[in-house]
């Protein structure tokens, strides 16, 4: 008897801490960029230091591997900026894009991105996916190019915990 009463605080206890595993308080983040607002929180040292260091290390779930790809295989004119890193960090860097890639099947946003772009698409920038401009299409071209903000990819200037992979609307 005592064997089946430990038995079922082990599986109540089991079964509580899976639930508490599950269920997070509002507006707490989620790992797998729950919402359209919230990107996967990830974490990758060469990644954040090298992409951080001009702007926000954006989501690799914001584009496709093959787009990952063609951004890292053409550091050397990077938007109009030579970004080389060493060749071995430079490929780290890589694999950690492509794992987490929008068409990697890891978070729901990479999904929803994937939903708007061809699988024969690998688009350059961000800006340019279907996703992008559908999220953004209530912004005016005007606002862009405001001096403050300075373009669509300076996430940062409107969405003010884009850094923390947070880009809700208010």
């Amino acid at each position: 008897m005592n064997y089946v009463l430990r038995g079922i605080g082990v599986l109540a206890t089991v079964g509580g801490l899976s639930l508490a595993a599950f269920s997070l308080p509002s507006g707490e983040a989620r790992g797998d960029g729950g919402g359209d607002d919230m990107m996967p929180r990830l974490t990758h040292a060469a990644w954040q230091q090298e992409c951080a260091s001009c702007h926000i290390a954006y989501s690799p779930a914001l584009l496709p591997r093959a787009s990952w790809r063609r951004v890292m295989g053409g550091l050397e004119q990077h938007f109009g900026e030579d970004a080389s890193v060493d060749p071995v960090v430079q490929a780290d860097i890589l694999r950690f894009l492509e794992a987490n890639a929008a068409d990697s099947g890891t978070s729901r946003i990479g999904s929803k991105v994937m939903r708007r772009i061809g699988t024969d698409k690998a688009p350059l920038r961000i800006t340019e996916t279907r996703w992008f401009v559908r999220k953004h299409d209530d912004v005016a071209r005007a606002t862009w190019a405001r001096k403050s903000i300075g373009s669509a990819a300076n996430c940062a200037a409107c969405h003010r915990q884009a850094e923390r992979g947070m880009f809700e609307e208010d």
